[in-house]
């Protein structure tokens, strides 16, 4: 796997030492300041607009740490927007609930469902957001028949995989889970199975459990009522401890803007709070971070910056998005190697940046493999109002999984579920006993706009009239998967939207 490590830089001129100062009155009030600062509430009075001269080799230092910033903190940035549509927009119709709670959706997502991109449609989701400032917070899943797939993937603010709970890690036999954050270190209770450590306060934690078929939504509801989410005083029966100071949450900024909008600093800036202390292999990177002014807790205001300045930095977001651009156009389809934990991505944050703007929160390679079908085999890009397009699988080379496959179809560039008039989105492998085989015992997927007649119909999987995309989901990959001896068949056009 190519790493690609934001190096340390050294300091960036008189200029950006201003420009670091920008949101509190002074640098001397800072440094005397900082011990009592508290990052979840800080109002800092930004100072007048620097008006030295900007040099050359400042704005290109400044240029270089934007662009860096930028690819550490895309992830962050997208997580944050789930964030505060599911946990603090109460307003929001993709409001799920307060932190710590859980909520279970006894259904498959839809086309309805919007506030991330690529939705997995194969299993019912269980969301929960973990604020792990004041004190641990335990999962505890029930048991379950050893057949049935479930897993509960622990995603950090950085979007690292750093655990999971569920048949792969931990087995089908229950279980409580303890899940600290980075500044606890008490000890955990009689029944906790496994402490699970977090390096940021916010935990994101998606859970899955499989539906075999619609008359086994009865069996996935009773499973899911024995999920619980609480806090480890109110498991453990001991008095809670004090609260954490209250967030005021700042709005995040719409997704059209994220590339080109200096606010991503501000949002940026916000956000490293809950990912204090910073890992020892950032700390140089943080430092830069701050020198251009994006610290922990502390209002970025790009507006105060000379136009120049303005510029050097909007120049880095956009050489930021080419690095993440370069490395999607690279993928071949492959997006394994974009999602894991900190160990495997070897703070690759180019990686995890692409990752995120490919498919957010997609799991670990060793849970779920997700190769992407955008072109046919002739590297057209697959579009349904020009063609019509098959998926086949060659007799007793059905994916090798322990668990299932699925392909599910997405527009472009929306990267969402498809409304099409059988509310199909997606073809898995729990559906083979409906499906028609070839007469030689293989299976063709037929991928179109329009029915491809009633004799196909069973193995129709519905396109948009336009650009899409599909994902293949392979969950508990084998070997062969792993390894790469087994390989996703390519996308075949059959016919252009004329017939021919």
């Amino acid at each position: 796997m190519r790493n690609h490590r934001i190096a340390s830089a050294p300091g960036i001129g008189m200029l950006l030492a201003l420009a670091g100062c920008m949101t509190l009155s002074a640098c001397s009030e800072r440094a005397s300041t900082d011990k009592e600062k508290n990052t979840a509430t800080i109002a800092g009075q930004p100072a007048p607009p620097v008006q030295a001269p900007a040099d050359a080799s400042a704005l290109e230092e400044a240029k270089q740490t934007a662009r860096d910033a930028y690819v550490y903190g895309v992830p962050m940035v997208d997580t944050y927007k789930t964030v505060y549509a599911f946990n603090v927009d109460t307003a929001n119709p993709q409001y799920k609930g307060p932190f710590n709670s859980i909520l279970n959706i006894a259904r498959v997502f839809t086309p309805d469902d919007t506030a991330f991109v690529t939705p997995n449609s194969d299993t019912p989701y269980s969301f929960a957001m973990l604020d792990l400032r004041a004190e641990p917070v335990v999962i505890t899943v029930p048991k379950m028949a050893k057949d049935r797939y479930f897993v509960f993937q622990l995603m950090d603010l950085y979007t690292f995989n750093f655990d999971y709970i569920g048949s792969r890690a931990t087995g089908n036999d229950g279980g409580s889970f303890l899940i600290a954050g980075p500044g606890w270190k008490g000890e955990a209770p009689k029944g906790i199975t496994k402490v699970i450590r977090s390096e940021t306060d916010l935990v994101s934690v998606v859970g899955r459990t499989q539906l075999f078929n619609a008359a086994d939504l009865d069996n996935v509801k009773k499973i899911q009522a024995g999920y619980k989410v609480q806090p480890l005083s109110a498991f453990a029966g001991t008095p809670a401890p004090p609260p954490a100071p209250a967030i005021e949450w700042i709005k995040p900024t719409p997704p059209a803007q994220d590339r080109t909008s200096l606010e991503f600093f501000n949002q940026l800036a916000f956000l490293l709070q809950f990912a204090q202390p910073p890992h020892p292999s950032e700390s140089a990177l943080h430092a830069r971070f701050a020198r251009l002014g994006i610290e922990p807790g502390r209002p970025f205001d790009a507006n105060r910056l000379p136009p120049p300045m303005q510029a050097a930095l909007k120049q880095g977001m956009a050489e930021g998005q080419r690095q993440i651009d370069d490395r999607r156009a690279s993928l071949g389809g492959k997006t394994d190697a974009l999602f894991g934990n900190r160990d495997f991505l070897k703070n690759d944050y180019v990686a995890r940046a692409t990752g995120t703007q490919v498919g957010i929160g997609a799991n670990s390679r060793e849970e779920a493999m997700y190769p992407i079908l955008d072109k046919d085999s002739d590297g057209q890009p697959l579009d349904g109002s020009k063609a019509s397009y098959t998926l086949r699988f060659a007799k007793d080379q059905l994916p090798p999984v322990d668990a299932f496959w699925s392909v599910t179809m997405y527009d472009l560039p929306q990267q969402l579920l498809v409304r099409n008039p059988i509310n199909r989105y997606l073809i898995n492998s729990p559906m083979l006993p409906g499906l028609k085989k070839d007469a030689d015992g293989g299976l063709t997927i037929y991928i179109q706009a329009q029915s491809p007649g009633k004799d196909r119909q069973a193995n129709w999987l519905p396109a948009p009239n336009g650009p899409f995309v599909m994902f293949m989901r392979y969950y508990r990959p084998k070997p062969a998967l792993l390894d790469g001896h087994w390989q996703t068949p390519a996308v075949t056009r059959t016919q252009g939207s004329d017939g021919q």
